[in-house]
């Protein structure tokens, strides 16, 4: 562990590094599956207690480059908690803070413009029950209309309103967000999100009549998908995804 990582370690709790981990191993797992826009989206993760404080990347830091101690701590206003070299992404910031503040829940805000995924944003009607993945996305899934690149603070309360309840948003004409009650889970939403756009925009590539999942499947989804991804959390594909980071360079850690 370098010097760096060793001094923002001292400084945190061992839940905080624990969750700095997770977040620097989410911002790689995005980099592997090829989910990033070079340096141009952002993941985030609220800290413990009731300040709201969160996590999130270093702006100018490419994904498969994001350390645990490099993440930067701020609060709802974009100020830094802590002592940090960099600065944030202000877009990230105007999207993340809003639905912490909203949602208890919302312990991590994923947020992606993969090319399937805004591929299906930029269709009329969305995501289609076409896939086994759909039907766990669209069983919790919200939309929100463009306004430009999110830097305006009055998005914010149309953002939060849209998003609702919802695991899954569907961000028009730019890309995907979930939130999750862990990093593993917002993951794991990810990974059903952006690969049911893929699977669609490819059986509409066949140019064949497509068949539709029925909406009574969909509607039973929520359950389904609790039980398969062992309550959400990524509680089984998490471990394995850190052990095949570590396979390949473990320096998230740091």
């Amino acid at each position: 562990m370098n010097d760096a990582a060793v001094e923002v370690r001292a400084t945190v709790s061992a839940e905080e590094w624990q969750l700095r981990v997770d977040l620097a191993a989410c911002y790689r797992l995005v980099a592997m599956f090829h989910w990033d826009d070079l340096i141009f989206t952002h993941i985030s993760a609220r800290l413990p207690g009731p300040d709201h404080h969160f996590l999130i990347n270093p702006y100018g830091m490419m994904f498969d480059e994001i350390t645990a101690s490099s993440l930067v701590k701020v609060d709802l206003h974009g100020r830094k908690i802590a002592p940090s070299p960099y600065e944030i992404n202000p877009a990230g910031f105007t999207i993340h803070s809003a639905i912490h503040a909203a949602r208890d829940d919302a312990q991590c805000v994923l947020h992606v413009h993969s090319v399937n995924g805004i591929a299906v944003s930029a269709q009329d009607n969305g995501l289609l029950p076409l896939s086994q993945h759909s039907m766990f996305v669209l069983s919790s899934l919200a939309y929100h209309d463009y306004e430009g690149v999110a830097l305006n603070e009055d998005e914010k309360p149309r953002l939060v309103g849209d998003l609702g309840d919802k695991r899954f948003l569907m961000l028009r004409n730019h890309g995907l967000l979930t939130v999750g009650r862990s990093v593993a889970e917002a993951f794991v939403a990810m990974y059903f999100f952006e690969a049911a756009c893929l699977m669609q925009v490819r059986a509409q590539s066949g140019g064949g009549k497509l068949r539709h999942i029925s909406q009574g499947i969909v509607d039973g989804a929520q359950e389904q998908w609790e039980r398969v991804t062992h309550g959400a959390g990524g509680n089984l594909a998490w471990p394995a995804l850190l052990r095949k980071l570590d396979r390949v360079d473990g320096g998230f850690r740091h």
